[in-house]
């Protein structure tokens, strides 16, 4: 998949990232949102894998390299600004979320208060030790 122009068009902060929003192709679902540097959307581009920056642990992170939750990438976008890319992708192995939740949107504000909608998919202190 030739998404070059995307990397042309991709806007980075000051810090070198862009945010990135991974969607279930199938059903339209978001996911997650992480942060790709030019590297990681490059690798991106290169191996259909979504590839981001982790800010906490500073480094290159294939998603699924631990938990085999791999994405992807169906066909990509990018915001008018350049600011935002949105991938819609395959999730492979049902879940997104480190927590084991398929999406890292699974709570809810419900009557003021946050509420956990679903279950999750595995169990991430079995899979991240």
């Amino acid at each position: 998949m030739d998404l070059q122009p995307l990397l042309d068009a991709a806007t980075f902060n000051d810090d070198g990232l862009v945010a990135a929003i991974a969607q279930d192709d199938a059903t339209g679902d978001v996911l997650m949102l992480a942060y790709m540097n030019r590297e990681t959307l490059q690798q991106t581009l290169e191996t259909g894998v979504m590839t981001y920056w982790s800010r906490s642990r500073q480094k290159v992170w294939v998603k699924g390299e631990t938990s085999g939750n791999v994405q992807r990438v169906k066909s990509a976008y990018v915001d008018c600004d350049g600011d935002a890319l949105l991938f819609r992708i395959e999730q492979v192995g049902g879940a997104a979320c480190h927590t084991g939740h398929r999406s890292c949107f699974y709570r809810k504000v419900e009557d003021g208060e946050l509420e956990t909608v679903g279950e999750p998919v595995f169990d991430a202190d079995s899979v991240y030790k």
